[in-house]
């Protein structure tokens, strides 16, 4: 009997314990495995699209690398835009699984479009040592681009199209020729997969950090409720793989949207179609103003998306790790200016003040226009730059009394030199009007005094000085350190 008794209770223990490891997940459920990047970032390298450095341009000067390609791709216009432009589809591939990337939906958003230009030059390279992965792409999967929604918009950079239509809150009335031609798009190809594919502003954080949410991502809700079906589900899965691959190569740096129901959006309704939607948003990266790092992260999220979808192993993750992904916050200022100590009348009392930068269209261009964003207790605000203004107080900027015969005369050495004499503009005799400039100093034509003011809207330009040394300038909202000057891109305007 005790034979048998001690016989029951070891079976008994193994099949726990055989119960217990049965029912933990899977290793590939679990673990965040690192993701190899080396051949995405080796194809990135070399098949970056070189005529592209930054993002604004137009349609006529990029629309040659969607109908000039070399044969791999077939390339079909689909409509016209308002304005007449053509709005073409490329496709590639002969797999069972069909996916659709769309880009520049709104004009002025570019970054994804640049990176789908590097995808087309990968998919047609050929015995570059990512053979292997290229064919497991076009023999598992038939891809269809739309890599410019929006040409109107693109071409006079805005968000909306010629008839001030935002697009993707037209999924619904499809009152715009564009919105018809995306959704006819989808409803003949079918996908199983989309890629919908934005910018989004540079002041969104990964949650409530000073990390901004370079790459925000979000499987879209098909109903009120924000149900999860199958096919909500999948886009989740995919949306983990690619969170994985950013944690090696930009650790922290992904957000992700409230996932609130838009029956006006066409991510929302393409997953109320069927189509396994992935929302990716372009957001911000220190220094990288005309957003060619992030244009390389869209390459390699995207090309590492589809080889997940071709191998199918995005299915063994877990939609924990999809919850986990933190929430944007809307928590970043260009600059932060901390304990800044200001007096009125009597009264002394510490201030941060939190400057933004916004861009203004001139001359084919753009130029910005700094103003203080917010004043008061910012601690749960960033800067993308912060200086810590601790005993330091403001110093009113000079006009430097000699005019110089026009802009170019002016170096940037020079422009420094004079800044740290404690002049914050200069004068000019000859300038077109609001010519644009690279210079770290306000450049006047017919303005007779610098604009200053330390409230909410006021504008950024004044000296921090500390024991009557100068130590920083602020010049239309752009820091600059006097004692370590940083080379920069100043986009600015005569006035």
């Amino acid at each position: 009997m005790q034979i048998l008794q001690k016989s029951i209770s070891l079976i008994a223990f193994y099949s726990i314990l055989f119960f217990s490891i049965s029912c933990q997940p899977k290793e590939s459920e679990t673990a965040s495995t690192p993701v190899d990047v080396t051949e995405l970032d080796l194809a990135y390298e070399k098949y970056q699209e070189k005529s592209i450095t930054e993002r604004r341009f137009k349609h006529a000067d990029v629309i040659h690398l969607v109908k000039d390609r070399k044969g791999k791709f077939t390339v079909e216009e689909i409509g016209r835009s308002v304005e007449g432009k053509e709005i073409y589809q490329m496709t590639i591939g002969t797999g069972e699984t069909k996916v659709m990337l769309w880009s520049q939906m709104h004009g002025n958003e570019s970054t994804a479009t640049m990176a789908l230009f590097d995808l087309f030059n990968f998919f047609e390279g050929e015995n570059d040592g990512l053979d292997e992965l290229r064919n497991k792409l076009l023999e598992k999967l038939t891809i269809r681009f739309i890599p410019i929604v929006n040409p109107d918009g693109m071409d006079n950079w805005m968000r909306r199209n010629a008839l001030d239509i935002d697009l993707n809150r037209d999924a619904a009335k499809l009152a715009s020729p564009e919105a018809v031609i995306l959704k006819n798009a989808r409803d003949v190809f079918s996908p199983a997969f989309g890629f919908n594919l934005h910018d989004q502003q540079t002041y969104y954080t990964a949650g409530e950090v000073a990390t901004p949410a370079t790459i925000s991502i979000l499987a879209p809700a098909y109903n009120f409720e924000t149900e999860i079906n199958d096919v909500r589900k999948k886009a989740m899965q995919v949306i983990v793989g690619m969170n994985r691959m950013m944690e090696v190569v930009a650790p922290g740096h992904v957000g992700k949207y409230d996932d609130a129901f838009e029956p006006r959006a066409f991510g929302d309704n393409f997953q109320k179609w069927g189509t396994s939607t992935i929302l990716i948003e372009s957001g911000g990266y220190p220094n990288d103003p005309e957003k060619q790092y992030i244009r390389k992260l869209n390459f390699m999220i995207m090309l590492h998306a589809m080889e997940e979808i071709a191998d199918q192993s995005f299915v063994n993750y877990s939609l924990d790790e999809y919850d986990a992904i933190p929430e944007n916050a809307t928590r970043l200022m260009d600059v932060m200016i901390r304990n800044l100590q200001m007096k009125k009348d009597s009264l002394s009392y510490p201030i941060d003040l939190g400057i933004r930068r916004r861009e203004i269209d001139a001359n084919g261009a753009f130029y910005v226009s700094g103003g203080i964003d917010d004043l008061g207790d910012l601690s749960i605000f960033y800067g993308y730059e912060e200086v810590d203004a601790s005993g330091m107080e403001i110093t009113v900027g000079k006009i430097y009394e000699t005019a110089f015969a026009k802009v170019s005369d002016i170096s940037g050495d020079k422009a420094l030199e004079l800044l740290k004499a404690g002049y914050l503009a200069v004068k000019v005799k000859e300038a077109e009007a609001r010519e644009l400039h690279g210079l770290p100093i306000l450049v006047f034509k017919n303005a007779t005094s610098i604009p200053f003011g330390i409230r909410t809207g006021g504008s950024p330009n004044f000296f921090l000085s500390k024991d009557g040394v100068l130590k920083y300038a602020i010049v239309n909202g752009y820091l600059i350190d006097l004692e370590k000057p940083m080379d920069k891109t100043y986009r600015m305007s005569v006035n």
